[in-house]
């Protein structure tokens, strides 16, 4: 992962797991966002899949709602 993406992750995770729901509601489809402009296509689906990874665990624990 470079550290880009590492960047990027950081800030989304940081606004906490709703918001980090919606910006992978977001990458999904497709959508723009200010916290991953600057990252290439591939690089997006890296994050989307870093995220997805992430929010797993609070999947599994009930510890955050997923919409």
């Amino acid at each position: 992962m470079t550290k880009q993406i590492e960047l990027s992750l950081e800030q989304i995770c940081e606004q906490g797991c709703r918001s980090v729901n919606k910006v992978i509601q977001q990458l999904e489809n497709g959508e723009v966002i200010e916290s991953t402009r600057h990252l290439n296509e591939s690089q997006q689906k890296i994050l989307l899949q870093e995220l997805k990874s992430i929010m797993a665990v609070y999947g599994e624990t009930g510890s955050c709602e997923l919409k």
